[in-house]
């Protein structure tokens, strides 16, 4: 029997007297988009930085294609085909929007891919291609806007060639044009395939988000954790149903639109 592509065990995170997260277990199979929803302060970011190595379990286990990673350096993670974006954007602001890809795309994971690019700078521009802003690439950072960031830390993301990627509140701060946009986007990672020079195989992904009705348009399943503990896990449909999942809310409103 083959291993789950991604296997979380028993995985607990205390700081100091606090349980931010307590015995979470799941499984991800290859080729999934699975969200991750909570109240906030449920858990959510604190469950992505330990599977990505940013923090180190209290104890429990994180297994990828069948392999121990727990307790790995995040750089080691990176190289082994697993990245996360975060929530609060940090580029190298006073790079041009090309350079900050081109720093992801020197991973080894990135480098051992083929003989489909000659150069990094071609690795960077396909990445920005594919996001939607390559028309950028020469321009600083700094003067991005918050939407051009979010599409601009999915490109560095995937200068990596990762196979599972973590998006941390991909849609906040987006307007709703920017939304389908980026939501668009990863329907089209997640199955892979060639986008001018970049071909990538379909990538795995798990997505934090608060906009739950953009959310359950392009996951296949939902894990839902509240004090660090997972309440349910399902598909969309029953997820929006669930009284534990409800409650966990304080209500309906959150769901308005959702179905």
């Amino acid at each position: 029997m083959n291993s789950p592509f991604l296997e979380v065990k028993r995985l607990t995170k205390d700081f100091g007297g606090i349980r931010a997260i307590n015995e979470v277990t799941f499984n991800i199979e290859k080729g999934e988009i699975v969200g991750l929803i909570g109240p906030n302060g449920a858990g959510k970011t604190t469950l992505v930085r330990l599977i990505t190595g940013i923090l180190k379990p209290t104890y429990g286990s994180v297994q990828f294609k069948g392999e121990e990673i727990t307790g790995w350096p995040t750089w080691k993670i990176v190289n082994k085909g697993i990245v996360c974006t975060f929530q609060v954007v940090k580029p190298f602001r006073h790079l041009p929007v090309i350079a900050n890809v081109m720093v992801s795309s020197l991973c080894p994971n990135a480098k051992k891919k083929g003989e489909w690019v000659k150069t990094v700078e071609l690795r960077a521009r396909d990445a920005l291609e594919f996001c939607g802003i390559a028309d950028l690439a020469l321009e600083l950072a700094s003067v991005l806007s918050h939407g051009e960031l979010k599409r601009l830390e999915i490109a560095r993301a995937i200068g990596t060639f990762p196979e599972l990627l973590l998006l941390d509140e991909p849609f906040g701060g987006l307007n709703p044009a920017e939304t389908t946009l980026l939501a668009n986007s990863l329907k089209r990672l997640n199955k892979g395939g060639r986008f001018g020079r970049l071909h990538s195989e379909e990538i795995t992904m798990v997505v934090v988000e608060h906009k739950l009705s953009d959310l359950m348009k392009i996951v296949n399943r939902v894990i839902v954790i509240d004090h660090g503990e997972i309440i349910t896990i399902g598909s969309p449909e029953e997820v929006v149903k669930d009284p534990r999942v409800i409650k966990a809310y304080v209500g309906r409103e959150v769901f308005k639109g959702v179905s």
